[in-house]
């Protein structure tokens, strides 16, 4: 008979820890308690713990604290952050800690239940990796840091908002979060809000009871329901109308929802992951997203790098895609010529991975004798990384001004390819950031 799973309950309040020691109890688990952070903190030198359920609020400190202090030291035990009800800033903040989840009092049995069961599910730390490493090629330092994220946040329900450009693999890093989590063994439902007509999206998201409009000949779950269990993965989120955002947050806030025309709301369990490849801080500026629904979805930002960050994974991704696109054919892949090569590696790929798999299909049925050159990847004119050659020195008026002009274009793209992190884009271009800031006030764009 296996050994009975253990968790550490950290609450001052008697009636607390008495309710929450009973209803795991029934759920076959034993359970120790701590009244306080340094009680916690001896059990938990003492103990091995499957899980810790901790109240926010502690006579000598904070549910904080003691995620803070699992993390570092017992990184394998799951934390659940026990917070007073409406107190949304600080089940976040837990959340980014480390936290795995929040409940909220008073304490919902049903929930708690749910919660404690999906944690006891969570793989060890780093028992992922390696078949993140099989889905996601690269081995440079910007994919190695996606991987270890990745894993991180697959231990934890903290809805996360993927950013990234078009192309450069959001929906498999939502896809590897679900899959190497709790909730792997239930749907993950991607959806592309910018592909339902709006008229239809309230019935779409939330589902729809038969005769509440015309068309609507039998009762129809939504997307909520399918996904009860598992994962809602909203892709371009931020195409999503302002009056879909409201109901969409109170969705998220009251984890229920109601079907168009019907009486009574529905609970559902879903975790939320969603990306965009367009600015949210922006639309959230420009008022064409709602800030309270952005905070509620930006609790982690995770941003997928595009492929010109990491252009030393061009070749393993290149050889992945024609192995791929070779099996079952009966004849070798075809192999890139080292000018082809080079060629890839010194474009900037508007399209990122997507874009050089749609290239590299192409040329593979284009190519002669099996060998992939320069001239059968039709890379397009203006999109490379290096112009070749020198310039043209008849074409120059004055050589201060086309240095400038030079000097200018880099700084924007290294600013553009780090987001505007202007300490990030000084490293990318190895000066000092008190040199960029001289350069960007020089420039006129500071």
């Amino acid at each position: 008979m296996s050994p009975r799973q253990k968790v550490l309950i950290v609450d001052d309040e008697p009636d607390i820890r008495e309710l929450l020691e009973i209803t795991l109890g029934r759920m076959k688990l034993d359970t120790f308690s701590a009244r306080n952070l340094g009680e916690a903190q001896a059990l938990l030198g003492r103990e091995t713990f499957d899980l810790c359920l901790t109240d926010m609020r502690l006579p000598d400190g904070t549910g904080l604290e003691l995620v803070q202090h699992i993390q570092q030291r017992y990184p394998q035990v799951p934390v659940a952050m026990i917070t007073a009800y409406g107190s949304l800033e600080t089940a976040i903040n837990a959340l980014k800690a480390g936290a795995f989840d929040f409940l909220t009092k008073p304490v919902d049995l049903t929930r708690l239940r749910e919660l404690v069961t999906s944690a006891l599910r969570l793989p060890a730390p780093g028992g992922a990796s390696t078949a993140i490493d099989r889905r996601l090629l690269g081995e440079s330092l910007p994919m190695r840091n996606l991987r270890k994220q990745i894993d991180k946040l697959a231990r934890s329900q903290a809805p996360v908002y993927i950013s990234g450009e078009s192309g450069s693999g959001k929906e498999l890093v939502a896809r590897l979060i679900h899959e190497q989590g709790p909730r792997a063994g239930r749907p993950f439902i991607p959806v592309n809000c910018g592909a339902i007509p709006s008229e239809l999206m309230e019935s779409e998201f939330f589902g729809h009871r038969k005769g509440s409009f015309s068309g609507a000949i039998e009762d129809n779950p939504g997307l909520f329901q399918a996904a009860h269990g598992g994962t809602l993965f909203l892709d371009e989120v931020a195409d999503l109308p302002l009056a879909m955002q409201v109901k969409l947050l109170r969705a998220i806030q009251e984890k229920a929802v109601r079907a168009v025309g019907g009486q009574q709301e529905t609970v559902v369990d879903v975790r939320i992951l969603c990306a965009t490849h367009k600015d949210l801080d922006a639309e959230v500026s420009a008022e064409r997203f709602r800030q309270d629904l952005y905070y509620r979805l930006n609790v982690i930002e995770l941003r997928v790098p595009p492929l010109r960050e990491r252009r030393d994974d061009i070749e393993t991704l290149a050889n992945h895609v024609l192995k791929r696109l070779a099996a079952g054919t009966g004849y070798p892949a075809a192999k890139l010529h080292p000018q082809a090569l080079e060629a890839l590696k010194s474009y900037r790929f508007p399209g990122n991975v997507r874009e050089l798999e749609n290239m590299l299909e192409r040329a593979h049925t284009l190519c002669e004798n099996k060998q992939i050159e320069a001239g059968d990847l039709r890379l397009a004119e203006g999109n490379c990384a290096a112009e070749a050659g020198v310039p043209d020195l008849t074409r120059i008026d004055n050589l201060e001004d086309y240095l400038e002009n030079v000097e200018r274009k880099l700084i924007l793209q290294a600013l553009e390819e780090t987001r505007w992190n202007r300490t990030a884009a000084a490293q990318r271009l190895n000066l000092s950031f008190r040199s960029m800031r001289y350069r960007l006030k020089k420039l006129g764009l500071d």
